[in-house]
């Protein structure tokens, strides 16, 4: 890593793993690569707010998606940083990773409440797949994340 990126902060964020009601897992396709990778949603915690209100507001942001239940908030925080070649480029620069605070969800309305053709579109695609496809699916610099999601959402829903 460069030394002009070394100094930079993680930048604050919340991930949603939200369940269907057969426990599989929603996950989409960003706009903004156009390889086959899916993530769950997640985004940035503006200053002040609350990391739960943040997971709302950024699945509704995302997905349109309203109609959930907590399950769980995870213990503790998961981190990541980002690759040297999107450092300086995403989130105009500022930060050189994420530190995210994750909430397990169950996804309650109907599927056509799914909608991610929003104002501000950051997915192509959407489906739901098994927790154990998501390390699968994941870009390979948040991997360890999902990682260790897959088990801690594991022994929560077995």
């Amino acid at each position: 890593m460069e030394d002009k990126f070394k100094n930079l902060p993680l930048r604050n964020g919340v991930g949603i793993i939200l369940l269907n009601k057969n426990n599989k897992v929603f996950v989409a396709k960003r706009i903004d690569n156009a390889k086959n990778f899916w993530q769950m949603p997640q985004g940035g915690v503006d200053d002040g707010e609350e990391f739960l209100k943040a997971a709302h507001r950024e699945l509704e942001e995302e997905t349109s998606i309203k109609s959930v239940e907590l399950i769980k908030e995870l213990e503790g925080a998961l981190s990541y940083e980002l690759p040297e070649r999107l450092l300086g480029i995403i989130w105009k620069g500022k930060y050189k990773g994420q530190k995210q605070k994750w909430f397990l969800m169950r996804f309650i309305g109907e599927e056509r409440e799914i909608n991610i053709k929003t104002r501000n579109p950051e997915f192509l695609e959407w489906k739901w797949i098994d927790l154990d496809q998501i390390t699968e699916v994941v870009v390979d610099f948040k991997l360890h994340v999902y990682k260790e999601l897959k088990k801690k959402v594991k022994k929560i829903i077995n």
